[in-house]
């Protein structure tokens, strides 16, 4: 795919934020992933600055996927969501890190000890789904992947210090909560498992695609309690045992 034509397909995504009317998925198709990252690309060239990004896979061993994350859908924990562009509202917790400093390993896998100290904290997310997509569910993945893998938002609680062991998902309790009622509450479901050779992908991806990881940006690891859908008007809280909580309202 040209250039030309990626940005001509972001544009179809960025008119649909807007108008917060969806485009049909079968426009985008077909797509292979180093389209669909393409089209990324040239949707945050218009929305950007990238403020963070979002990594998952679906098993050990698994291709991971990513998506550069707009710095303008980032929100602080306590925040009120209202507007046409919340309309799924699908409610992901997670375990993000932030970088303390810029991370270029180039073309290669970086080790667990770099990555942990590449980051300097990690910190309790709530990530918001929305699509810009209409006739869904979009049987194309790579569709999705393009749309920046379904992102809304991502909602930040208070940061603490790294613990001297790699933190390991697999052990992590999440709970989350509509309206102070319990919806959801699970160990170690984050479908990548060890999370860490995912972020070495991500961080040797970021490299070879020329956006290497940069401090201060936010990486979010994929959901620790499956997705649950809130309504308007909802308070919503995740809490990570031993990380912190956070939450929001519609």
């Amino acid at each position: 795919m040209s250039s030309a034509t990626a940005a001509e397909h972001a544009r179809l995504f960025i008119e649909a934020r807007n108008s917060h009317q969806g485009v049909d998925w079968r426009r985008f198709t077909p797509l292979d992933a180093d389209t669909a990252y393409a089209i990324q690309d040239a949707t945050l060239a218009q929305i950007g600055p990238i403020g963070g990004w979002k990594v998952g896979s679906k098993g050990a061993g698994t291709q991971a996927s990513c998506a550069p994350l707009p710095a303008a859908g980032i929100y602080a924990s306590g925040s009120v969501l209202s507007g046409p562009q919340w309309s799924r509202r699908a409610i992901e917790a997670e375990l993000a890190f932030r970088l303390g400093k810029d991370f270029d390993p180039g073309d290669r896998l970086p080790s667990r000890e770099e990555l942990l100290d590449a980051f300097d904290a990690m910190l309790p997310l709530i990530e918001v789904v929305e699509t810009r997509l209409a006739a869904t569910p979009c049987e194309e993945p790579l569709v999705s992947l393009a749309d920046l893998l379904s992102h809304g938002a991502l909602v930040l609680g208070k940061a603490v210090p790294l613990p001297a062991e790699a933190p390991d998902v697999r052990k992590l309790t999440a709970t989350l909560f509509f309206d102070d009622k319990q919806v959801e509450h699970m160990t170690g479901t984050n479908p990548a498992g060890d999370i860490w050779p995912m972020l070495a992908w991500l961080a040797r991806h970021c490299s070879l695609r020329g956006v290497p990881l940069k401090k201060g940006q936010i990486v979010t690891t994929g959901t620790c309690t499956g997705v649950q859908n809130a309504v308007a008007g909802q308070k919503v809280k995740a809490v990570l045992e031993g990380v912190g909580e956070v939450s929001f309202s519609f």
